[in-house]
């Protein structure tokens, strides 16, 4: 699978609620940082990467993500989305950068 679409698959089984097969897009342990500062969110990163999207998909049965542009360099993809249901219906909105190896997510920013 090309970058973009192991992104693509990461995003369709995040907006399905299917903790199992989103979590099968991520390398085991994956690291989370905060962009622009890099520093590990420790929260959302390896062991409690897991923990943390098991909580929030069953805190938000109506969550969904809406891609709204898209940046697509090499092994590096860029998603701007729009994020409603969010914990009870918060909306949100975030950007996301994904490094993706031969058949995973092995890194991830998010804009803070």
């Amino acid at each position: 699978m090309s970058p973009e679409e192991i992104v693509d698959g990461q995003l369709a089984a995040y907006n399905a609620g299917d903790l199992d097969t989103f979590l099968t897009y991520y390398v085991d342990d994956v690291p989370v940082h905060a962009f622009p500062s890099g520093d590990v969110l420790t929260d959302r990163s390896g062991p409690a990467f897991r923990e943390r999207y098991r909580a929030v998909f069953a805190a938000s049965p109506d969550l969904h993500a809406e891609l709204v542009s898209r940046v697509v360099h090499g092994r590096i993809v860029i998603d701007q989305e729009k994020v409603t249901g969010f914990m009870g219906g918060e909306v949100r909105a975030a950007v996301a950068l994904y490094e993706v190896g031969a058949e995973r997510i092995e890194r991830v920013w998010f804009a803070v």
